[in-house]
């Protein structure tokens, strides 16, 4: 068996393009540092299983595929992937959401036999190396938002959404939901763990962001099979956001929009200049040689 050594990326809110939706917003991505030869038989599989993975994702939120290697090659030829999307997306969103990542690991993860990318709503991973129904609690991103300071009534409000996040009622869970007050949260395991397998991961990523983000107004943790997201106040960087980021994005839009107008308006100025100064200097020449003439 191969084990895959993976590089992370990462980015923060302000990478985000206008356009991009807060389902499609990258969170992270990383990829193998093996690499497989371009027009090789394992480029093939890989575009046969991404491929698979935006088609399926069309019918059902998660789905994992294998696709078995030669006799010659052995298991280093084999391929796994899965995708996940968020519980509370609908089929058409996690498709976008599928097709998207797969497009964005087609260029972060250019010949790399192996690529994980998650957006904030699905998660797509592929490798050569299995990892289908392997528990895993490597922390892969912690991130803490500013600190609120000690404020009891806050802190109280956000344990009780993390320890409902991460307490099990000995039903299959993998997605869940919690809020109280003005604190919200969300947690979620990848489709192919085990009921037990999943609380244990969820659990583990409850504890390590409770102890690591301290009073910080929102938090990440997002280990490599499970995920738990809290946030205050709707403020959160990457997550979904209010009317009043509505807002802000229309004025954005808009500011930007009076730039590229005035931009456009200022070349069409200098052209215009250019061309009377071009004119202008060409009548005078034409006059003077008139002039010379008499």
């Amino acid at each position: 068996m191969m084990s895959s050594v993976f590089v992370f990326l990462l980015t923060i809110s302000f990478l985000t393009t206008l356009s991009s939706s807060a389902t499609t917003s990258f969170v992270f991505g990383g990829c193998s540092q093996q690499k497989y030869l371009p027009g090789s038989p394992y480029e093939s599989k890989v575009n046969s299983l991404l491929t698979s993975l935006v088609n399926s994702a069309m019918f059902s939120t998660y789905n994992n595929f294998t696709f078995p290697g030669s006799s010659s090659a052995g298991s280093q030829d084999t391929l796994y992937g899965l995708f996940q999307c968020r519980g509370d997306l609908s089929n058409i969103d996690c498709s976008q959401c599928v097709a998207r990542s797969v497009s964005q690991l087609g260029t972060l993860c250019l010949d790399s036999c192996g690529g994980a990318l998650q957006l904030e709503g699905c998660f797509v991973k592929y490798d050569n190396a299995t990892f289908l129904g392997v528990e895993d609690k490597t922390v892969v991103v912690k991130k803490c938002g500013p600190s609120t300071g000690f404020d009891s009534d806050s802190l109280t409000k956000r344990d009780a959404v993390l320890a409902y996040l991460g307490t099990s009622d000995g039903t299959y869970r993998p997605y869940r939901v919690s809020g109280s007050g003005s604190v919200q949260g969300v947690a979620q395991c990848i489709g192919d763990l085990s009921t037990s397998e999943c609380q244990d991961c969820l659990s583990e990523a409850v504890g390590q962001l409770r102890s690591g983000c301290g009073t910080s107004a929102w938090g990440d943790m997002f280990l490599a099979k499970c995920y738990v997201r809290y946030s205050e106040g709707g403020y959160h960087p990457n997550g979904g956001h209010d009317d009043h980021d509505d807002d802000d994005d229309d004025e954005l839009e808009k500011t930007l929009a009076i730039l590229i107008g005035i931009i456009a308006a200022v070349a069409l100025l200098v052209v215009f200049l250019s061309y009377f100064r071009k004119k202008l200097y060409g009548d005078e020449k034409g006059t003077n040689q008139i002039s010379l003439l008499f």
